[in-house]
């Protein structure tokens, strides 16, 4: 019994991991702004276009919460009117091979199961 606590430990130490990552990206919205983001500096109506679905008031509360936990940030534009971009961060970017591979994972699953219907 003494040879599993290692194995034990490491596992509930990557269940916290999962768990508090959960806890960051919890809902369907998070990581589709998060993947939007990484391809550049957006607006508020710009992620209203990509990430279809997506109220207002929810991208708003999204979003807000992405930049409390560090992942985004507000860039206002001195223009008339006065414009907002939402730019990923340096810590936000590390995400981003999280969601290439969810990404990646997603397609090849779309063909498995679409090959089998």
């Amino acid at each position: 019994m003494e040879a599993c606590k290692p194995v034990l430990s490491e596992c509930m130490q990557q269940m916290k991991g999962i768990q508090d990552a959960l806890d960051i990206f919890n809902g369907k919205w998070k990581i589709k702004i998060m993947a939007a983001l990484t391809f550049g500096p957006k607006r508020y109506t710009d992620l209203q276009m990509i990430i279809e679905g997506i109220g207002t008031k929810m991208l708003s509360k999204e979003l807000q919460l992405l930049e409390l936990n560090g992942l985004i940030r507000r860039e206002v534009i001195a223009s008339k009117p006065v414009a907002v971009n939402y730019v990923i961060t340096e810590y936000g970017l590390t995400v981003g091979p999280v969601v290439r591979e969810l990404s990646h994972w997603g397609n090849t699953h779309r063909k498995q199961v679409m090959g089998r219907i």
